[in-house]
Order: structure tokens, then sequence, then C-alpha cells
């Protein structure tokens, strides 16, 4: 303990030549955090700590031997292999931070690194809604203007990309962006009908994409074949009404053919009481 003191406190007195790295890792992923030294620079000791957002040794290099016993956030999740370099995971996304590496070589100059971790979520696959800009009975039959949202829930750091499929251009006049990417302006024409549009949704270290075709929703019984809610109603209203007024009739008239054939037994009960068998 009195060595890894003595480590720090040369860090603070002695001239020390340092280096920057930016490391970009996900959540369920492993890093490696390399150790890099000048050529000819020979370790004597070295020192891996997390500086943020708490200090905390990490692992040591002294006297030949390699140490990975500190108790830290990342006790069990932690590494140091026999070129120094610290391999840490699986990681979460509390994992980001600043660490760094001291070594000292034999002749006592100081070496040091700061890596800056950074850990994102997995992208996963984006939602892809449509609306349309204005009800079928408005809009022309070969036109439809829609409004395509692309949306991932519960992630941050995420940017917004659309591509149009089956095309090599995209017409500006036509397109128009909204809210960083999420929201895409699109008018359709008839020559549109099977042109589908994908969205990507991704981060630094990850992407996912969805895709539609936005004019099945502008004219969904003309892209599927299929008669549209006001012509289903037209057909199966008035058959139930049908139905309806049948099956009452039929009740009405079972229950006068009961009476008649009730009111024509009781008057066989009573002609035979009034006619007795002598």
């Amino acid at each position: 303990m009195w060595c890894l003191w003595g480590l720090l406190l040369c860090e603070a007195l002695l001239p020390i030549v340092v280096i920057s790295v930016q490391v970009l890792s996900k959540v369920g992923d492993s890093v490696l955090l390399d150790a890099e030294c000048p050529p000819g620079f020979q370790v004597r000791e070295a020192i891996w700590r997390s500086l943020w957002p708490s200090e905390e040794l990490l692992a040591t290099f002294f006297r030949g031997s390699l140490e990975t016993l500190y108790r830290s956030q990342f006790l069990g999740r932690v590494q140091l292999h026999g070129n120094l370099s610290l391999e840490l995971g699986p990681l979460k996304t509390e994992d980001s931070g600043n660490f760094s590496l001291l070594m000292v070589d034999t002749g006592g100059k100081i070496w040091t690194q700061t890596l800056h971790l950074k850990v994102y979520d997995t992208v996963p696959k984006p939602m892809v809604q449509v609306f349309t800009a204005a009800t079928e009975e408005t809009q022309a039959p070969n036109t439809c203007q829609v409004f395509l949202s692309c949306w991932v829930s519960n992630i941050s750091d995420i940017t917004y990309s659309w591509r149009r499929e089956r095309t090599m251009d995209v017409d500006a006049e036509l397109h128009s962006f909204f809210s960083n990417g999420q929201l895409l302006s699109v008018s359709l024409g008839l020559g549109d009908q099977d042109v589908a549009y994908t969205c990507t949704a991704s981060n630094p270290v990850s992407w996912d994409t969805a895709t539609v075709t936005p004019w099945e929703s502008c004219h969904p019984e003309a892209a599927s074949g299929k008669a549209s809610y006001k012509d289903v109603l037209l057909v199966v209203v008035p058959i139930s009404l049908f139905l309806i007024l049948a099956g009452l009739l039929g009740v009405w008239h079972h229950g006068l053919c009961s009476g008649k054939k009730k009111d024509a037994s009781t008057d066989r009960v009573v002609s035979e009481t009034e006619n007795p068998l002598v």
C-alpha cells in the first residue's frame, strides 16, 4: 500500500506525459482499455484507477505481480492482462466514466493515460407510424399527403434518418424533416403506391431499421383489394336488419299458431265434457 501511495505522490511531483483516448461500447459487451506507452518504456509499476463518477483503485502491477482484488463497482467484472491492458465487462450504462493508467519505468519516468469510456444501450427496432394529413373524403384519389413518425422508447442519444427505397435520390420538394429527423412529411402520387420508406435509428455503437409503405395507409382498400369499412357497413347493416325482422316475424307467427292450437284443444275438451258416452 505504501508503494501505491508513493506512485501517486510521484504522479503529483514528477513531470508526466499524458495521452487521452475516447472508448465507446454498449451494454452487455466487454471492452478492452489498451495500455499504450512509448517505445523503450520499461514498466516497473502500474496502477489502473476509475476517476469518475467515483475514484477507485481497479488493478495494479507491482514487482511482476498482477492484482485486481480491489473492491469497486467492477468487482468480478475486471481483468488485468499481461500487457497491462484492462478488460471490463459485461458493461452497464453506469460504467461510463473516466479511467486512468499510471505507469512508471525503471528510470522513474511517469506515463499516464486517461481513457473516457461511454457505454450506450443497444438500439432496438424502431416503431414507425403513418398519419394521413387529410381524410379520404377530402383527399384526391390519386394523391396522398402523409407524415411518417419514427420512434425508439427509453433510449437516449438516438439519431434518426430516412431512406426512400427503390430510388437513387430524394426529391427535396416532396420531403421535409422535423424534430431531429423523427418526423417525415411525404407527398405521394399514383406512381408511389409501392414505394417504401425506411427509418434508421442509431447511436454511435448500434442501429436498427423499420420499413413502411405509406400508400397502404392512404387508400387501404385499394392496396389490399378489400372493401372499405363504409362499404362493409352498407352490406352488413341491411342484412342484419332483415335477419332481425325475420326473427321477430317468426316468433310472432309461432306464438299465433300456438294460440290457435291451444284454443282448438280447449274446444275439444269442452265438447267431450258436454257429450259423455252412455
